[in-house]
C-alpha cells in the first residue's frame, strides 16, 4: 500500500507532517509504504533534523504550492506542481492508494470531484466528522460542509454513505441512523427534513430509526446522523467551540479528552473513486500520524468497492 501525504498544506509549515510521518511508518506494515509530496529540500533537511534515513520514504516533488488563500475551484489548473496537484495527478495514476492532506478542504473536495471523480450513482460526495459517544464508541455525521443545500434524494444517499463507513471502516455492525431534526416526529421540521423522512422510512438499505434531535448528538440513539452540509458545519462548530471554552475553563475530564482531533486524525471524502483523506489544518505530529492510519485503514475496507456494489 502507498499513501501519500501532502506536506506542504499544514498551519505549521512541512515540519509537522514530516514528524507525523516518521510516527506512522513505525506503526505501518512491511508492505506499506508513505509517499510525501513537497519540496524535496525541504523534506531532505527535516529528516536529517530528525535523524531519519530518507530511504524509508518515497518522495515525489513539488512546487508553488496552494495555501489557504487560494480560491478552492481554481487553484489545482493555477497551480499544476503543486503538493495538492500531484498527489491528484498520483492517485489517478494508480501511482498511490489514499491521499492524505491537511491544506486547503475546499480544494481537497474539488480535486476529489473533478480529478478522482465521484462513484457512479453518488448524487454528492460528501464530508463526515466522528462523534463520541457518552457511552463508549464513536458516531458519524455528515455532511459537514461539502453540499450547503441538498435535496431530500441526497440525504437519502448520505444515510447509505454513512452507514457504509460505519460498518467497514468503524466495524459497527449494524448501523442505526437517524435524520438530525428539531423534534422526533415524522411530521417535524421543514420540508426538506420532512420529505427525507418519507425516503428513508421506505428504503431497505439501512437501518433508519427516525429523527434525532441535537441533544442526541453524544447518546446512543443513533450511530450514523444525517443532515444537509450548512447544519452539519454550524452543529460541528458549536461542539468544537464548546470544547476549546470548557478547556480554556479547566474543565478536566475522561469524555472531553475524546473530542480531541489528535485521536482521529483525517477523514475520507465519501462517494468518490479514491481514498482521499482530509484533516484539519491546525493538526499536530500526532494527528498527522492518525490521519495517515486512518487512511489505511480506508484502503483496508475497501469501502469504495463496498459503496459501488451497494449502487450496483
Amino acid at each position: 500500500m502507498r499513501i501519500g501525504l501532502d506536506i506542504m498544506g499544514s498551519d505549521h509549515g512541512p515540519a509537522v507532517p514530516v514528524q507525523g510521518a516518521l510516527l506512522a511508518a513505525r506503526e505501518l506494515g512491511a508492505d506499506d509504504r508513505i509517499v510525501l509530496i513537497g519540496d524535496p529540500v525541504v523534506i531532505h533537511d527535516l529528516l536529517a533534523r530528525e535523524g531519519a534515513d530518507p530511504a524509508q520514504f518515497d518522495i515525489v516533488p513539488s512546487e508553488d504550492d496552494i495555501t489557504m488563500n487560494d480560491n478552492p475551484t481554481k487553484a489545482l489548473q493555477a497551480k499544476p506542481k503543486s503538493s495538492m496537484s500531484v498527489g491528484f495527478h498520483l492517485m489517478k495514476e494508480g501511482k498511490i492508494d489514499a491521499f492524505a492532506s491537511t491544506g486547503n478542504t475546499g480544494v481537497m473536495l474539488v480535486g476529489s470531484i473533478f480529478s478522482v471523480k465521484p462513484i457512479p450513482g453518488v448524487l454528492r460526495p460528501c464530508i463526515p466528522t466522528l462523534v463520541p459517544k457518552e457511552k463508549g464508541g464513536l458516531g458519524i455525521m455528515l455532511d459537514v460542509g461539502a453540499n450547503a443545500d441538498c435535496k431530500p434524494d441526497v440525504l437519502l444517499q448520505f444515510g447509505m454513505l454513512g452507514a457504509m463507513l460505519a460498518k467497514h471502516v468503524y466495524q459497527i455492525a449494524e448501523p442505526r441512523v437517524g435524520l438530525l431534526n428539531i423534534g422526533e416526529e415524522a411530521k417535524k421540521g421543514d420540508l426538506l427534513r420532512q420529505a427525507t423522512h418519507g425516503l428513508m422510512m421506505e428504503q431497505k438499505q439501512y437501518n433508519f430509526v427516525g429523527n434525532v434531535e441535537g441533544r442526541d448528538l453524544f447518546n446512543n440513539k443513533a450511530d450514523v446522523m444525517v443532515c444537509d452540509g450548512f447544519t452539519g458545519n454550524v452543529v460541528l462548530k458549536v461542539v468544537e467551540g464548546f470544547h476549546d471554552l470548557l478547556e480554556d475553563h479547566g474543565v478536566d475530564d475522561p469524555f472531553l479528552h475524546r473530542f480531541n482531533y489528535e485521536n482521529y486524525g483525517g477523514l475520507p471524502v465519501l462517494g468518490i473513486n479514491g481514498n482521499v483523506i482530509i484533516g484539519h489544518g491546525i493538526s499536530n505530529n500526532l494527528a498527522i500520524k492518525s490521519m495517515i492510519l486512518a487512511a489505511r485503514d480506508v484502503v483496508h475496507s475497501k469501502l469504495n468497492d463496498r459503496i459501488r456494489e451497494a449502487l450496483a
